[in-house]
């Protein structure tokens, strides 16, 4: 099950994790957020321990997200020992794109 983050705890969940860390950046009102949503909860099952997946309420934390250079959504941002590996974004992102990139990150 993915894990809430926000300013507050980013830093413990995100930047501290050993393993890799999607972070899944996400609005109530974002139509293909939602549609990926159900797809991206059910990575960590499949990565199993090499992966924690994430979520941030981008509209909670509009500030914290343009500290992090977010400006769309959905935006998937993977951390790899507290440092940024990856970014994907844009309303056409396909779960197999996320996946792939995944694959390569984890290897």
């Amino acid at each position: 099950m993915p894990i809430a983050v926000h300013a507050e705890n980013f830093d413990q969940e995100v930047l501290q994790e050993e393993k890799v860390v999607l972070v899944d950046f996400w609005g109530p009102q974002c139509g293909p957020c939602l549609a990926l949503s159900p797809h991206v909860d059910k990575l960590e099952e499949v990565y199993g321990d090499k992966l924690k997946v994430t979520k941030l309420d981008a509209s909670k934390n509009r500030r914290f997200c343009l500290s992090l250079k977010v400006l769309g959504l959905p935006t998937f941002l993977i951390y790899e020992k507290g440092k940024e590996v990856r970014r994907l974004s844009g309303g056409d992102l396909k779960m197999e794109e996320i996946e792939k990139v995944l694959k390569e990150v984890i290897k």
